[in-house]
């Protein structure tokens, strides 16, 4: 049984996941931990729960979903894996972070890659990686077959995507990957949003102003 809890942290209020097995082996999704009180919230959880972080996984690079990718990697002497194609996209975010008031942002590698198709293991559950660019060049997202979860980054969310006007970003390429990759999962999906709540694969079919039955794109 996979257990997910969320954090929202930072000023852009990103969803922040700590992912976990029934014996405590756990991974951290975008942590987007920044202030000492935030960093504080996610250890405490992960110690009250007697958790092993294992992993660092990151969906893609943006500023608010790598903001604690240093305080993490250091505290649990975990790798950190993304998609290669967002090496350009974290190491940007050195040279941006002060001019968004993060000026003790910390930079890390990272130590590994992640590529469709491959499974992560947490435990005794494993994650498919699936590759769903479009908001990010090499943005990734994390499915669960097993419950029918999926930590989805900036992909989808409820009745909106993610937005594309980012340096690497393709609106078009976008909406062809989430129908094309999410849209082939089951309805009864739950897809956990980068930002926001979350929503199903079957909801955002019938609702979702971009990607939906009625939308006009």
């Amino acid at each position: 049984m996979l257990r997910i809890k969320s954090f929202t942290f930072n000023p852009f209020q990103e969803n922040t996941y700590v992912i976990s097995d029934q014996e405590g082996h756990a991974a951290i999704i975008d942590p987007g931990n920044y202030e000492d009180a935030e960093n504080q919230q996610i250890l405490g959880y992960i110690r009250e729960n007697n958790l092993k972080p294992e992993l660092l996984l990151n969906t893609h690079c943006h500023i608010d979903h790598v903001l604690g990718n240093d305080f993490i990697k250091r505290t649990f002497s975990i790798p950190l894996l993304i998609h290669d194609q967002e090496i350009p996209v974290l190491n940007s975010v050195k040279a941006y972070a002060p001019n968004y008031g993060f000026a003790n942002y910390s930079h890390t590698d990272p130590d590994g890659y992640l590529s469709e198709g491959k499974s992560i293991e947490i435990g005794n559950e494993h994650l498919e990686v699936l590759f769903v660019p479009g908001h990010a060049p090499g943005h990734v997202v994390f499915y669960h077959p097993e419950s029918q979860q999926c930590i989805a980054g900036d992909t989808l969310f409820r009745e909106s995507i993610g937005r594309t006007d980012l340096p690497g970003g393709d609106h078009n390429l976008l909406l062809e990957k989430i129908k094309s990759v999410l849209f082939k999962l089951p309805d009864q999906t739950v897809i956990h949003s980068g930002h926001g709540p979350s929503t199903t694969i079957a909801h955002e079919k019938a609702y979702n102003p971009f990607v939906g039955k009625n939308s006009r794109f």
